[in-house]
């Protein structure tokens, strides 16, 4: 995944840690959350974006297990301490092993070469919130020259996994305080319809965001766009908006 936040602060100049949000809401706010089993979530990357969706997840009681290739550093340790008790760190490999769902919190250029050293994929939940760096044309972002989306792709490398886009659209700011952007937070996800789709709603649900479903995993090309239509708004109007999607009531 391209650091967005970069890509915000060099396009915009505006605050990179405010970037990308879109107006929280909430199908269901955490503590209205369903009780139901929690399933072990690997968050591969202990980034701003890792570590902001691994602490929420933390919070709700799913135990998170960060993935890092420097589990041992003062900063992976710190974060791991402000998770809570429900977090733990491992490699990436043993982060993937131990987990149903997998969050790849990484960089998406480096992913192809990393997935064989994350065992199988076979039935795993796979989110995916990343990007491919864009195309820069007069200053402004466009997508990347690919036949696909790096959710379409992901999938065709893991067939046997089931892969979510979701998350593409929100900063890690408001991902860690829904309440910042001072209304709903929409979330649209794509992915093929079935259980895994349904456990995302409901993850994004319990975040005290609104799930959106933008159908099956080819709309992820969409939910990519949202991200540099982002961009050029912001860009154009020297300022920081978010996207709200909100259905229209009869």
């Amino acid at each position: 995944m391209t650091d967005r936040r970069s890509v915000l602060a060099t396009l915009t100049g505006i605050s990179a840690t405010a970037a990308l949000g879109v107006r929280p809401g909430s199908l269901w706010a955490e503590s209205e959350a369903p009780a139901r089993a929690r399933e072990t979530i690997a968050v591969l990357g202990t980034g701003r974006f890792g570590g902001s969706i691994g602490k929420r997840l933390s919070t709700l009681g799913y135990p998170v297990v960060y993935g890092s290739r420097t589990p041992d550093t003062d900063r992976v340790r710190e974060l791991i301490a402000r998770s809570g008790p429900a977090a733990s760190v491992a490699s990436l490999k043993d982060a993937a092993a131990q987990s149903s769902i997998v969050v790849f919190a990484v960089p998406w250029e480096p992913v192809k070469a990393l997935l064989p050293q994350l065992g199988s994929m076979t039935g795993k939940l796979l989110i995916d919130p990343m990007i491919a760096k864009p195309v820069i044309v007069e200053g402004y972002p466009f997508p990347a020259h690919t036949p696909m989306s790096t959710a379409e792709q992901l999938q065709a490398w893991v067939p046997d996994a089931h892969v979510v886009k979701a998350f593409i659209s929100i900063s890690y700011g408001t991902l860690a305080d829904p309440a910042r952007a001072g209304g709903p937070v929409s979330v649209p996800y794509a992915g093929a319809a079935g259980s895994a789709k349904e456990r995302v709603a409901q993850i994004i649900a319990e975040l005290g965001l609104e799930a959106m479903d933008a159908g099956p995993l080819i709309c992820a090309t969409h939910l990519e766009n949202l991200l540099w239509f982002e961009v050029a708004i912001n860009r154009s109007n020297k300022g920081l908006y978010e996207l709200s999607l909100r259905k229209v009531r009869s």
